[in-house]
């Protein structure tokens, strides 16, 4: 009897070894079973990293200036032209002291502050004159020579650096010598060449500014 229970709890314990034994390696076969468990995301993860936008390309184009004279009103429709077409900031040089209406008794005055090398005072300034790269540079001819008025803008501000497109309004006579004194005027300024415009012309000048400013290549 005694070996009978001996064999039976010797039978059990074996069986019990067994099963033990096909349960371990059932586990060790499951490799899901042995990775191990992050709250962190892997360096596989679908979710896309978090990127700080870059900032937006600075505009290239120069900045620009129109500054003008204007007595007839013809030098004004061609800054107002250029304006348009380059969206160029503006500044009117008007004289502190309004010139008379009369064309007759203007030419005298003009012919006086000529032979007085006078300087008109400027109403008004220039704000942050350091932002623009190119000054339009717009007056008309008066007795071969810019208005004096032009000669005060030129005193009051250093073009150094900046590149001055000049344009003028005339009955036929141009720049005449106009441009060599801006040279001499802004000797650290580029001085590109000039648009001459008619009085006829001013009044509808969209085309020759149009042909001048894509020659100039400045609004680029």
């Amino acid at each position: 009897m005694k070996k009978v229970m001996t064999l039976m709890i010797t039978l059990a314990l074996l069986f019990t070894m067994a099963a033990c034994s096909n349960q371990n390696a059932s586990q060790s076969e499951d490799p899901s079973s042995s990775a191990p468990q992050s709250s962190e995301p892997t360096s596989e993860s679908s979710q896309a990293p978090f990127e700080t936008p870059s900032s937006e390309p600075e505009d290239s184009a120069a900045k620009a200036l129109v500054v003008y004279f204007s007595w007839s009103g013809n030098t004004e429709s061609v800054a107002n032209e250029i304006v348009a077409q380059t969206g160029a900031d503006v500044f009117e040089i008007t004289p502190a002291t309004p010139y008379t209406d009369d064309y007759d008794a203007l030419l005298d005055i003009a012919q006086e502050e000529k032979q007085n090398d006078a300087r008109p005072a400027i109403s008004g300034s220039i704000e942050n004159l350091d932002q623009y790269d190119v000054v339009y540079v717009g007056f008309p001819n008066w007795w071969g020579d810019m208005p004096m008025i032009l000669y005060s803008f030129f005193d009051a501000y250093d073009l150094s650096g900046k590149t001055v497109a000049p344009f003028v309004t005339s009955g036929g006579s141009g720049f005449s010598g106009s441009i060599n004194t801006m040279k001499t005027l802004e000797p650290d300024a580029t001085i590109a060449d000039g648009l001459s415009l008619g009085s006829s012309q001013a009044a509808n000048p969209g085309s020759a500014v149009t042909e001048w400013l894509s020659g100039l290549g400045l609004s680029e």
